[in-house]
């Protein structure tokens, strides 16, 4: 059962594939901001997946964030969320990314719950 205060983690090191120069939103060998948003997703997806029926999952369909600070190679980040609302289909998490010295990112994110078989099907359907 999805219900509001539900909270999620992800956590990852910044490492050669994760940073701005080679994700291409920047030049620098720092956590991008890309790869920032993609945490905080998977903190979000993973906050619910077990409560969803099977065949069920979640997409993102919004995601609204400041990077505040840089984190360096080798450092790690771990991304929080908390589910705020549950509007039917529609769940909006408060999300937050901290590296080793403190907080360097916040904002909110949207999901929408699908049926994968369908959701697939359906995007797979624009290649005719």
């Amino acid at each position: 059962m999805l219900t509001v205060g539900m909270k999620g983690k992800a956590e990852t090191v910044v490492s050669e594939n994760n940073t701005a120069k080679v994700m291409g939103s920047g030049t620098l060998d720092v956590f991008a901001t890309p790869a920032m948003v993609a945490l905080m997703e998977e903190a979000a997806w993973k906050c619910v997946a077990e409560a969803l029926d099977p065949g069920m999952g979640t997409v993102g369909t919004s995601m609204q964030v400041k990077h505040l600070s840089a984190t360096p190679l080798g450092m790690g980040v771990t991304a929080e969320c908390e589910l705020i609302e549950v509007d039917g289909r529609r769940l909006v998490f408060t999300v937050q990314a901290s590296d080793e010295a403190g907080l360097i990112g916040t904002g909110t994110h949207e999901r929408f719950i699908i049926a994968e078989e369908k959701f697939m099907a359906k995007t797979e359907s624009k290649k005719q």
